[in-house]
């Protein structure tokens, strides 16, 4: 293990007492290829016994860890197979049955979040993954931990704009079927492009086919630690500016790395990979917002807010790489607009728009994330949405997704609480000129040029 000397031991304390400094989730990933069978009940108790079994120890591992090191880890969370591909011989029902047997498991390990309720179908569709996603609204609906994905499209597969079109109409009916908590259910799922298999963050984790029976994932935290920094530049230039950003991702991912070797030593369990993203809370002083806005910016969503938000990807990337040797998940500057308290100042004043947060996530991770909109937007802009920011990831050969929350009975202006990690968030307008006859094409768009690589 990696000595430290005593100054950076006081300089970590000091990042974790004054400037929000945690490791954000430490992710358990376990494979249910094992778990599979044609009767539901059996599947449901292996699932349930396979899980308990080999997270038993996990939420006490990041106690511990917690406890020793003086560093705080925010969540503990379990990421598992893809369930569609246990769900073929499996009806809608069954798969509601399924995600209630996750929601039980989860609860008995005592972590937050269980994801992997999730499908992949950006080249078309299985028996298992149509009934899956018909399964979505009612199963998240039932559960309170478990967290739902579906990945439609990729650089090499192109685009299933039918899947498109189909999650429109899934994320309006989940929001109905949640319509008591503001559509609540909706921020449990998220579509994706180039969906990552070792994704240690929520609603997006699951446990990719080509990972190890089980491993640990970490994502690290740390944008209070970095606009911290940058308070001491005042009017560098921005050569100066990036490399600062890049000695303290490296010191936030050096932190990462040691939690996540050490859970792993202890849990018996292969050591996966650091995700460098900045994970943001709603907590004043721990946003991505205020590092930009402390570039020069008046307000983060105005001119210059695309540059800087590039500039602090990259530097947090060139930094974290040299922090640690397994680099993964979606590693970069998260934007969700709910969870961040500077996106959501800035939502408020109408500066920052959807249509700019869709520009900034041509340069950073991960996409249209916890934006609520009005109650009465149509499936189909939805999947007009959907489309765009897939667009973006499949021609950039980068990972996008959106996760939107269509409040039920809410306009333009309201404010959508979800309490904890999830926050706020004002209902943002939507482009009212109607994406019907578009998105009702269907087939699928084609993979780019540049996608032919071979």
């Amino acid at each position: 293990m990696t000595k430290l000397a005593h100054s950076d031991i006081l300089e970590t304390i000091h990042m974790v007492d004054d400037q929000h400094l945690d490791v954000r989730t430490i992710t358990m990933g376990i494979t249910l290829l094992d778990c599979v069978g044609d009767d539901i009940n059996t599947v449901c108790r292996r699932v349930y016994d396979k899980i308990t079994t080999k997270a038993a120890n996990l939420v006490k591992c990041g106690e511990d860890i917690e406890l020793e090191y003086g560093i705080p880890i925010v969540n503990k969370r379990i990421s598992v197979t893809p369930i569609s591909l246990l769900a073929n011989p499996f009806s809608a029902d069954d798969c509601v049955k399924l995600a209630i047997t996750l929601d039980k498991a989860a609860t008995a390990t005592g972590v937050n979040f269980l994801g992997g309720f999730s499908a992949l179908v950006h080249k078309g569709y299985t028996k298992g993954d149509r009934e899956l996603i018909a399964a979505i609204p009612e199963a998240l609906a039932q559960t309170e931990r478990v967290c739902s994905s579906v990945n439609i499209g990729t650089t090499k597969a192109g685009m299933n704009m039918d899947a498109v079109r189909e999650m429109g109409l899934i994320i309006k009916q989940l929001a109905e079927k949640t319509a008591d908590r503001d559509g609540f259910g909706c921020a449990k799922l998220v579509v994706f492009c180039n969906a990552p298999e070792d994704n240690p963050f929520m609603a997006g984790a699951f446990h990719g086919v080509g990972e190890p029976e089980t491993v640990i994932n970490v994502g690290v935290s740390g944008p209070g630690v970095v606009k911290y920094a940058l308070e001491k530049m005042k009017g560098a230039d921005f050569g100066a500016v990036s490399e600062t950003i890049k000695k303290t991702a490296f010191k936030v991912t050096r932190m990462g790395q040691l939690v996540a070797q050490e859970a792993s030593r202890r849990l018996n369990t292969q050591f996966g990979i650091v995700d460098l993203s900045l994970a943001h809370t709603p907590a004043v002083g721990d946003s991505v917002a205020t590092i930009l806005e402390e570039m020069g910016l008046e307000c983060c969503g105005t001119h210059g807010t695309t540059a800087a938000l590039a500039l602090l990807n990259d530097a947090v990337k060139k930094g974290g790489v040299m922090a640690t040797s397994y680099v993964g998940g979606l590693s970069g500057a998260f934007i969700p607009v709910s969870e961040d308290a500077g996106m959501i100042a800035a939502a408020e004043k109408g500066v920052l728009t959807l249509d700019k947060l869709e520009a900034m996530t041509c340069v950073c991770s991960v996409g249209l994330d916890m934006i609520v909109v009005p109650g009465d937007t149509t499936a189909a802009t939805i999947s007009a949405i959907i489309a765009d920011e897939a667009a973006i990831g499949m021609i950039n050969q980068k990972t996008t997704a959106v996760r939107l929350i269509p409040a039920p009975g809410k306009k333009v202006g309201d404010m959508v609480k979800f309490g904890g990690l999830l926050g706020s968030g004002p209902v943002q307008p939507v482009h009212q000129e109607s994406s019907e006859e578009f998105v009702a094409r269907g087939g699928r768009i084609p993979a780019p040029i540049h996608s032919l690589r071979n």
